[in-house]
């Protein structure tokens, strides 16, 4: 597990920084400049990728991977329409904004909440708690270090948008649910 444990440090603090190392981040940019905090930032953050989903694996099959409980059958239902939800929100993150930014004003950081407790509800062992637990703690510190800084404003909003963003994140599901999940993390994601 430390593997997981690792990158999880990597990733999640990279993505922290904003929130409790902004005036060492600011020196940084300052003095190295802002091409210099990106490259550092995608290269940590990549690196925690691979180790965090390369240790997850190992730790689903390790012997101190303990289960708290049997996965209940509607637990493992639930989870696929809050991963639809949950990929639209991405969509919607990385797009200007429709309705649905309007609404939600950081889709991304819910999208991360609703993939984590989704997960958590269908993942009932140690590592699983470890990872979707940590980014599920990572999305909502986020969301109240996003809030005291104040949420942003969308004027010009097109229902076009949000058109888009259910569309890409329609398509980006079933891709996920009928390939890519078991392809790229040996786990089916439809209910057995």
């Amino acid at each position: 597990m430390i593997w997981l444990i690792l990158g999880l440090i990597l990733f999640l603090g990279m993505h922290m920084a904003k929130m409790y190392f902004a005036d060492q981040r600011e020196a940084f940019i300052e003095k190295r400049g802002e091409g210099a905090w990106k490259a550092v930032y995608s290269v940590v953050s990549l690196a925690g990728l691979v180790l965090l989903i390369g240790g997850y694996g190992q730790a689903r099959i390790s012997d101190l991977n303990i289960s708290f409980y049997e996965t209940p059958a509607w637990a493992a239902h639930l989870a696929i329409p809050l991963m639809w939800v949950a990929l639209v929100l991405l969509v919607a993150s990385q797009i200007p904004a429709g309705r649905i930014k309007q609404a939600v004003k950081h889709p991304m950081i819910l999208g991360v909440k609703i993939w984590a407790v989704a997960h958590l509800f269908a993942n009932g062992e140690l590592a699983s708690y470890i990872l979707f637990g940590s980014f599920l703690v990572w999305a909502v510190l986020n969301r109240i270090s996003v809030k005291r800084r104040g949420d942003p404003v969308f004027e010009a909003v097109s229902i076009r948008n949000d058109i888009i963003a259910g569309a890409v994140g329609s398509a980006l599901f079933v891709v996920v649910y009928v390939w890519a999940h078991l392809y790229l993390f040996g786990a089916a994601p439809w209910p057995t």
